[in-house]
């Protein structure tokens, strides 16, 4: 769907004649540095080419009205000016209106009730952070419809504040940030404690970046991905109850340190720690890797952090395994390891140009097989952030 083509299927919905202004945020891929963002880690995300369009006019109805591609059956929803409700019908729309809901908590006011169309050209729910798209998409429109001038780093905080608050997701601020900051090009070195990020060049000679949608359906507030969270505070609390000098987050701690607290935790939370200390540290590896060309590293750095995603944190599945499986043992393969929060979602592979449709076609076959579920392909590569169009 082109961008006219969005502009006018709004003003048919909504049956406006009123100009639209158009907005796009695209979703992201994580290359390496999964679930560390909430644990004060460094992340290594890029922001991919599909996303979430918006386009956004005013009426004279009071009442704000939403609409979505792509959940077309949902129709349109109204909803009074300033009153930002928790929807349990809508979850879609939850995204959009926390969004509005933090522009209100800082007296930052549309003058007139709007109408909000959607359109969405990636899966939702592939793990590619399609909810943090949808607000910063919105957030985006709305500091430029209100002349607001806020920074994106505000933006970007204010998503996550949405996400966290409003929705109920305990999510890190990793998906928000390089949907905002995301530079074509380049992944982007972010520091989740304080925020300090660099941009690493990510366009690979002969190789291609693929995604496989494992096409699982999954909710992640309904799924484990809290309950991570909650384990890694439980193991902050444990371990500063026994240092002299506390720490503020789990990647404070080396890779050297962590069997000094084998005698303090479980089994099960001392895996955890093993998972968040040695994926920050594949991070800084991946970046010294890519600086000296050096991909073959990279590979294996992004097996050596499924294994551990699959077996320390335990956020894999066999839909997603099935995959990682079959890229270990193709032929032109690098690397291959699950993206995002997991549960299902998506693979990130690594593959030699020559090599990618017969990796497509085992993997597909394979996956069938095995799962009685279609995959989906996307070729990918590093785009630029929210912005008007």
């Amino acid at each position: 769907m082109i961008k006219e083509d969005i502009l006018i299927k709004a003003q048919t919905v909504f049956d406006s004649k009123n100009d639209f202004y158009l907005f796009f945020a695209p979703c992201r891929a994580n290359l390496i540095g999964e679930h560390i963002d909430y644990n004060g880690g460094r992340v290594l995300p890029f922001a991919i080419s599909t996303g979430i369009y918006l386009a956004v006019a005013p009426n004279a109805l009071g009442q704000h009205r939403f609409f979505s591609e792509n959940f077309l059956e949902q129709g349109v929803i109204n909803i009074p000016k300033c009153e930002y409700q928790h929807s349990l019908t809508h979850s879609w729309l939850n995204y959009p209106v926390g969004v509005l809901k933090e522009f209100a908590d800082i007296n930052v006011l549309l003058n007139d009730s709007c109408d909000f169309y959607y359109y969405g050209n990636a899966d939702f729910g592939a793990g590619l952070s399609s909810s943090a798209a949808i607000e910063m998409v919105t957030a985006v429109a709305i500091n430029y419809i209100t002349d607001s001038n806020l920074p994106m780093i505000n933006l970007v905080k204010m998503s996550k504040s949405c996400e966290n608050n409003f929705v109920g997701m305990n999510c890190g601020i990793m998906d928000q940030f390089i949907v905002g900051f995301g530079k074509a090009g380049n992944a982007v070195l972010l520091n989740c404690d304080n925020l300090k990020y660099s941009y690493v060049p990510f366009v690979l000679k002969d190789i291609s970046i693929i995604l496989i949608n494992t096409n699982k359906v999954r909710k992640l507030t309904d799924s484990k991905y809290n309950e991570r969270s909650m384990e890694c505070l439980s193991v902050l609390h444990t371990i500063n109850s026994i240092r002299k000098d506390k720490i503020s987050c789990l990647c404070d701690i080396n890779v050297d340190e962590i069997a000094c607290y084998k005698h303090v935790l479980d089994d099960v939370l001392y895996r955890r720690l093993q998972h968040v200390v040695t994926e920050n540290d594949r991070v800084n590896k991946t970046v010294k890797a890519l600086e000296n060309n050096d991909i073959e590293t990279v590979g294996k750095l992004l097996y050596a952090s499924h294994d551990s995603l699959k077996n320390d944190y335990e956020v894999s599945c066999k839909e997603l395994d099935v995959i990682v499986d079959v890229a270990y043992n193709q032929e032109g393969v690098l690397g291959a390891r699950m993206t995002g929060a997991g549960f299902g979602g998506c693979v990130i592979s690594l593959v030699k140009n020559e090599f990618v449709e017969a990796f497509k076609e085992k993997v597909e076959h394979d996956y069938v097989a095995k799962t009685k579920l279609i995959p989906s392909f996307y070729d990918v590569a590093c785009s630029d952030g929210a912005k008007k169009l």
